[in-house]
């Protein structure tokens, strides 16, 4: 029915079975990750479920590839890229080659940014194979709980998935991973979202998050283009802005 497409088309359900914790009282989405939640806390010992600050979270010993271990807290006051993956996953593989080298020259610029490796390797072995290729810092595979919370924090549906925050934890773009191979040159670090973007192979993905305005305009001619933008850029901006005023993802 009418209604069932708009609840599926509303919380972004793209697989089943799912399980959305809602705030009667307000409407608002508390947990996206029901199941996971019902899993990990099946005496509903953390209920009502709600988020926690990422720093809550993700507190505790990280690993560097070395073997030293640091405080979740020297995060603290760093731009942090939240990177789940995996080594049994050939799209994880080809990201963080990519990854890497962005991490470098995210650095080198000057940049305060930290990336976090959330595994979902299958094995200790396989996570300490994949993330002796990695530069930054990880949670430790043994630290299942920890791992698991990170993922029902950010209701992880599939990997890679990179979530990029401010300073203060708050969530930049979901879509760190498009981000990254649309830039390789990091100009537009931290991937702050554009109301109005050109589409491309890597970034079709976001046609499956919501409803999408998609307007073609004739490519050979590029003043076109430019017109075309400068229409729907305004129309975009003032929807963002109220999705932002009800504290809602646009």
């Amino acid at each position: 029915s009418l209604l069932q497409l708009k609840l599926w088309n509303k919380y972004r359900v793209s697989n089943i079975p799912s399980l959305i914790f809602i705030d009667a009282s307000t409407g608002k989405v508390v947990c996206r990750n029901g199941l996971l939640v019902i899993r990990d806390d099946p005496e509903g010992l953390e209920f009502p479920w709600g988020p926690k600050p990422f720093s809550e979270v993700v507190a505790g010993p990280l690993l560097r590839n070395n073997g030293q271990t640091l405080d979740s807290n020297a995060l603290e006051g760093s731009h942090v890229g939240v990177y789940f993956s995996a080594h049994w996953c050939p799209p994880c593989r080809s990201l963080t080659r990519v990854l890497v080298e962005s991490y470098r020259k995210i650095k080198e610029a000057g940049q305060k940014f930290e990336i976090l490796f959330v595994s979902a390797d299958r094995s200790e072995d396989s996570f300490k194979q994949y993330f002796s290729e990695m530069p930054w810092v990880a949670v430790p595979y043994a630290d299942e709980a920890r791992r698991s919370r990170l993922n029902r924090l950010y209701g992880i549906q599939g990997i890679p998935t990179l979530i990029v925050l401010d300073c203060k934890g708050e969530v930049i773009t979901r879509q760190g991973r498009v981000e990254v191979l649309n830039d390789i040159e990091c100009r537009e670090f931290p991937w702050h979202p554009k109301p109005v973007l050109e589409l491309t192979d890597s970034n079709a993905v976001q046609l499956n998050e919501g409803p999408c305005l998609v307007l073609f305009v004739d490519s050979e001619d590029d003043g076109e283009s430019e017109a075309a933008k400068q229409l729907i850029q305004p129309i975009a901006e003032k929807i963002i802005a109220k999705y932002k005023a009800k504290e809602e993802e646009a």
